[in-house]
């Protein structure tokens, strides 16, 4: 068995991608600006990504890696996972993405099963669970980042129902009865209700978005533009709500965000290294032009206070680590200057997805060199792996945490 090749991923051009930022890891032209949104590194069945090794062999990861089992994954992840449960991907958000939500792993389970039971087509635009896994979240900022997350503490949603005129009905609701009382209400809205409570608030922020006057770090500047993205004629959506009811949160380069089961929320711009457990499984409350199936988002939703934990990793050896309960997957980075070397002992599959520089991935078995606009590494079990920096370098490793 080889212990180390190259890895190539699957770009996925949703329309909410940005035209830069990807291309610019792949080195790739863009000249028509065609939005690159994600760029997927893992075993997914949507991910076709293929490993090459020294000796010029190919692979689809997923078969290779079902092909030689614990040998690859190691005893601990190949007994408690049975594959590589986590997938790696790079995101450029310059569109709001949709409001959303993930199951539980029992929850996932049980739906999932249940869909199937009810015959609906794994490609169904109406289909709400892709596969039977939860899908916690880990996202490290590339740059200034915004999303929303969770639901804002009470003192400051009721400040922020207090503050905008159009949203103060909302508030004795909330006092009254609270988180799970004040979502129900936006979300089951009736759709002309929807439009009269929003058409007002609408009117008085888009001119002030359109004229330069709003500011990111208000709810008014990503609900106006959201309205310009996502609205139809006739058909306000009710995710504007949720800009208000949820935290807006601003992540600076080199810091997370964790985002477990239940927790609401939208990436709003900007680009991010993210990590998750190997699954597709979301459920939409608003800002898309997808399906939306309140009864099903409302069962997971966690209605309570969210207070955002922006986290900054923690020092270990040449890494900083991105420390989450999530079992699936660790995420780490490592800056190293030029001629620098790293230490590693692979224990599992890992992947290093390279976005600056250029380094040689060494094991007692075999070497190759990533750098910006070629392949990715994957690394299998292997003591004594070494990274040595041909340039100064930064680089993502993905793991799966050892007992």
């Amino acid at each position: 068995m080889q212990d180390i090749g190259k890895l190539t991923g699957t770009v996925k051009h949703y329309d909410w991608g940005g035209d830069v930022f990807i291309p610019a890891l792949l080195d790739v032209l863009n000249e028509k600006g065609k939005p690159y949104a994600e760029y997927w590194l893992g075993v997914h069945p949507q991910a076709d990504c293929k490993v090459v090794f020294p000796d010029n062999t190919a692979f689809l990861l997923r078969d290779y890696i079902a092909q030689e089992g614990d040998k690859v994954l190691g005893g601990y992840v190949s007994q408690r996972f049975g594959n590589m449960p986590y997938l790696l991907k790079a995101l450029d958000v310059r569109d709001m993405l949709s409001i959303q939500v993930h199951p539980s792993k029992a929850e996932a389970e049980k739906d999932f099963a249940a869909e199937n039971a009810l015959g609906v087509p794994l490609d169904s635009p109406q289909r709400n669970y892709k596969d039977n896994n939860h899908k916690p979240e880990l996202m490290v900022a590339m740059g200034e980042f915004w999303l929303l997350h969770g639901f804002r503490p009470p003192a400051s949603m009721k400040q922020v129902l207090t503050q905008t005129p159009e949203l103060t009905f909302l508030l004795p609701v909330f006092e009254k009865d609270g988180y799970t009382a004040l979502y129900k209400l936006v979300m089951e809205m009736p759709q002309e209700e929807v439009n009269d409570r929003l058409n007002p608030l609408l009117s008085r922020i888009l001119p002030l978005y359109k004229a330069g006057k709003l500011e990111k770090s208000t709810p008014d500047y990503w609900a106006a533009k959201g309205t310009l993205t996502f609205s139809q004629p006739g058909k306000t959506d009710r995710g504007i709500f949720s800009v208000y009811l949820f935290n807006l949160v601003q992540v600076e380069k080199g810091k997370a965000v964790f985002q477990d089961a239940g927790v609401p929320h939208a990436y709003l711009e900007g680009q991010n290294i993210e990590i998750m457990a190997s699954s597709d499984n979301v459920l939409r409350g608003g800002l898309t032009n997808k399906h939306i199936d309140v009864k099903e988002l409302l069962k997971h939703v966690k209605c309570e206070a969210t207070y955002p934990a922006i986290l900054n990793g923690d020092k270990k050896g040449p890494e900083v680590v991105y420390k989450t309960p999530a079992p699936d997957f660790e995420l780490s980075s490592l800056e190293l200057k030029k001629g620098e070397i790293a230490s590693l002992d692979i224990l599992t599959t890992d992947i290093l997805l390279l976005v600056k520089g250029s380094v040689r991935v060494s094991s007692p078995h075999g070497t190759v060199e990533i750098r910006i606009g070629g392949p990715s590494a994957v690394l299998f079990p292997a003591k004594n792996t070494q990274l040595q920096a041909l340039e100064d370098s930064f680089v993502f490793k993905a793991t799966v945490p050892q007992p």
